[in-house]
């Protein structure tokens, strides 16, 4: 299973994600795995962008089938920056290739999620022809699938957290924890050597309180204090900051880059003109639909 390739490495992320991150924190063979992860996101979003522009015809399933990827790919060529740069500005020691890969990980759940609803969609693209339905059906699914996607994304690195790469290197080492002694708030404890056993010499000398030292409760040893949990580190607060800033400039390039679906009431066309927003294009699906 380590040696899955191709469309077979999502089998690879879904059963054995900590072989997954494990990799990933070990920075090794990354090139390779993200290789894997492109192709077959990439394959998947094409089947699925196909499914979208059956709706209106074969040439716009074409287009669908090429539009898609490409707006995955520009929306991660324009947010990876961000997130690798965040990072480091926190003390985060990721690599450019960890951070991608990472990020390739959702975006291949994401892919292949879509695509494995992809029958679903073309269920009710025969049973059910309904612009309006249908498009909200799709943005419903694809929406579903990035949530899983991101999911992941933040699992990854809170297992990288787990593991120091989100927080500065420390340069000095912790001092050593010292021995612990009795507390007996000035009074010393008499120390009595145990005698030897068959002329065999003692393994260790025990220190042996005062009278009166276990009914003293002001003598006794003092619990260590609680330690408080970690806190967040800045690098996963910033992650979800990102995953909103990855969620506006997707959503903004694919209202850019429509049409997907194709209007059964307009031609053909490559682009539309940029008016309005995504999100004023879904409410107003939605007022149609009922």
């Amino acid at each position: 299973m380590a040696n899955a390739s191709g469309l077979l490495v999502i089998e690879r992320i879904l059963r054995d994600r900590q072989g997954i991150w494990q990799q990933v924190v070990e920075d090794r063979a990354l090139p390779s795995l993200t290789r894997q992860m492109l192709v077959s996101s990439m394959v998947a979003l094409a089947v699925y962008g196909a499914v979208l522009g059956s709706f209106h015809g074969v040439l716009m399933a074409l287009t669908s089938a090429a539009k898609l990827p490409l707006l995955f790919l520009i929306t991660l060529t324009i947010c990876l920056p961000t997130l690798y740069l965040f990072n480091l500005v926190f003390g985060a020691r990721l690599s450019i290739r960890q951070s991608l890969a990472l990020v390739m990980v959702a975006l291949t759940v994401t892919a292949m999620l879509a695509v494995a609803f992809a029958p679903i969609s073309l269920f009710f693209r025969i049973t059910a022809p309904d612009y309006s339905f249908f498009k909200l059906l799709n943005v419903a699914i694809l929406a579903l699938s990035a949530l899983v996607g991101l999911r992941f994304l933040t699992g990854g690195m809170r297992v990288l957290n787990d593991h120091g790469l989100l927080a500065p290197e420390v340069v000095a080492g912790v001092p050593a924890e010292p021995a612990k002694e009795l507390v007996t708030a000035g009074a010393p404890a008499e120390s009595a050597a145990v005698p030897a056993a068959n002329g065999i010499p003692p393994a260790a000398t025990l220190q042996i309180p005062p009278p009166g030292f276990a009914s003293n409760p002001h003598l006794q040893p003092r619990p260590r204090p609680h330690q408080p949990a970690q806190p967040t580190p800045p690098s996963m607060t910033l992650l979800y900051i990102w995953i909103l800033l990855f969620g506006f400039v997707g959503t903004q390039l694919a209202w850019t880059l429509r049409p997907f679906f194709g209007s059964p009431d307009k031609p053909f066309s490559l682009y539309r003109d940029i008016d309005g927003n995504f999100y004023a294009e879904i409410f107003r699906t939605i007022a149609d639909l009922f």
